[in-house]
């Protein structure tokens, strides 16, 4: 049973949303986030990443820029750029990028279930990254940045979700300067808000798609205040997570793809022939963007082609039988001696969205060969979470990005 809650928001007010609205504070590094804050000085990134109001050589993680963050954001709610809602409720959001539209509905959810298991991981955290975000919604007292959820999708709570789509005026409507559209609706109807906390209630899991730190740091913090008020009974906000959840039907993954920067002693014919022992592999024509599992482009000494693993290098395991794991098991760690992606340095991970170009790109630069993935799938993420296991690193690449900054869950 899952546990899905309305919150009274903090939202920006409808004429400056999308100047206010920002992609993830984690998708930016220190100078980018600061170009794009000097760019839009109303962008939520200025609170989401406060290091940006300082000089470049300033503590990021001092006491005075979480300081700043706080103040950044009362200011805003003084100022009128934010305004918050009256009552507790919903909201319906949709993300249209390239034609294709994805639409979720924007809740709290429990912190219990995530204890609990109700909320599947696939993903383990780092201590480092959870310790900024802890500091900074404890400070804020607010929870800034949504959790992307995935479920299975019910029809019961589609239907909700697209009559109010159909019937109802959006408070939000604006495309981004990347080009992806966003649509807000709000949900207060009582008997509508009471039908999609049943509908989830009916639901045995959810899964975190995207955001396992943001959501770790939440549900820290929330354990936090419930050590530090030992009489909490539960409704208190900080019990509950800032989350958008979305149905399996409408979710794309990109694909993670894979660039090598030495050759661990060995040459380009020693590749080829290490890729012959475990599959198949022939010159292609053009670039290749692999269309079934099981495939791999790889691009070497600017030429693209195209690898099938043999049969009996594939399984059934949920972990094992990703494309990711396969080429890890069989070819990065015996060939290029990469035993950790997650730490070894001459590895390195290139989202989907940047598309082919930038593997060739890369290897013309720092790079010596280039990888391109078949997109790990939805149900192949809900098969290793259900399974209670954990996903190789850098295994999904979710498009379009939630922009923070448009709904904000206060604590208190």
């Amino acid at each position: 049973m899952a546990k899905v809650m309305p919150f009274a928001a903090l939202r920006p007010a409808e004429d400056l949303v999308s100047r206010v609205a920002a992609l993830p504070y984690d998708v930016y590094n220190r100078a980018e986030a600061k170009a794009e804050v000097e760019r839009e000085p109303l962008s939520f990134l200025a609170i989401d990443r406060p290091e940006t109001q300082f000089p470049p050589d300033f503590d990021m993680y001092s006491d005075e820029a979480y300081a700043k963050a706080k103040e950044l954001l009362d200011a805003a709610v003084k100022n009128g750029t934010y305004v918050e809602e009256d009552a507790p409720a919903f909201y319906i959001y949709e993300l249209i990028m390239d034609g294709r539209s994805q639409t979720g509905l924007v809740t709290c959810a429990s912190i219990d279930d995530y204890v609990s298991g109700v909320i599947k991981k696939h993903e383990n955290t780092r201590e480092e990254k959870e310790q900024d975000r802890i500091r900074h919604i404890d400070t804020c007292d607010a929870q800034t940045g949504p959790i992307f959820l995935a479920y299975r999708e019910d029809p019961d709570i589609s239907v909700i979700i697209h009559c109010i789509q159909q019937d109802e005026e959006p408070i939000y409507d604006f495309t981004a300067p990347d080009g992806v559209t966003h649509r807000v609706w709000i949900v207060d109807d009582e008997a509508d808000i009471k039908a999609l906390m049943q509908g989830f209630r009916d639901m045995p899991n959810l899964y975190i798609a995207d955001g396992h730190h943001r959501a770790a740091s939440a549900v820290k913090v929330g354990l936090k205040r419930r050590a530090e008020h030992p009489d909490y009974d539960g409704t208190e906000e900080f019990n509950y997570f800032l989350s958008v959840l979305f149905p399996d039907s409408e979710l794309a993954i990109l694909p993670y793809n894979r660039v090598i920067r030495d050759w661990n002693g060995h040459t380009p014919e020693e590749l080829l022939s290490a890729l012959s022992e475990i599959g198949t592999v022939e010159k292609a024509s053009a670039p290749v963007q692999p269309a079934e599992k099981g495939t791999v482009g790889m691009f070497l000494n600017g030429d693209w082609y195209l690898f099938r693993f043999a049969e009996d290098k594939r399984n059934d395991d949920p972990v094992e039988g990703l494309d990711v794991s396969l080429l890890q098991k069989h070819l990065l760690q015996p060939f290029f001696g990469i035993d950790d992606p997650r730490v070894d340095n001459r590895i390195d991970f290139v989202g989907g969205i940047r598309g082919l170009g930038e593997l060739e790109k890369r290897c013309g630069e720092d790079a010596v060969v280039a990888f391109s993935m078949y997109p790990t799938s939805i149900e192949e993420l809900f098969r290793v979470a259900d399974a209670n296991l954990l996903m190789p690193p850098k295994s999904t690449w979710f498009e379009p990005k939630l922009r923070s900054g448009i709904f904000i869950h206060p604590l208190s």
